[in-house]
């Protein structure tokens, strides 16, 4: 149960970061951070005690088997967490050479 207390308490830093920072970069580390801890808590959902995973069982009744879904999920989640992080680090960059800065309540104070 403490594990995720622990998933919850690494998104809420996350969501913290995305909702109370000023900065884009930081932004975008508070989002990296909450993907992580969804990721996590996915694959916690997947664990069992002692559970074995079925590629390696040459049984065919396996009465304790991991469920493999969500660490595909979480495969896929990961390079698509890859590909928006790209993005954003992106639109900063030309954020950036636009305005000259990374402070969100300046750049909005230079629009006309």
């Amino acid at each position: 149960m403490a594990v995720y207390l622990l998933c919850l308490a690494l998104f809420c830093c996350g969501l913290y970061c995305i909702l109370r920072k000023r900065n884009i970069i930081k932004i975008i580390i508070g989002v990296i951070i909450a993907e992580y801890g969804v990721h996590l808590f996915l694959i916690l959902m997947a664990y069992r005690i002692r559970g074995r995973a079925p590629i390696f069982s040459p049984e065919k009744n396996i009465t304790n088997m991991v469920d493999p879904l969500p660490h595909a999920l979480v495969l896929t989640a990961i390079v698509i967490g890859l590909a928006t992080t790209a993005l954003l680090v992106a639109l900063a960059m030309r954020i950036y050479e636009k305005y000259g800065t990374f402070d969100i309540t300046k750049i909005r104070e230079l629009q006309g």
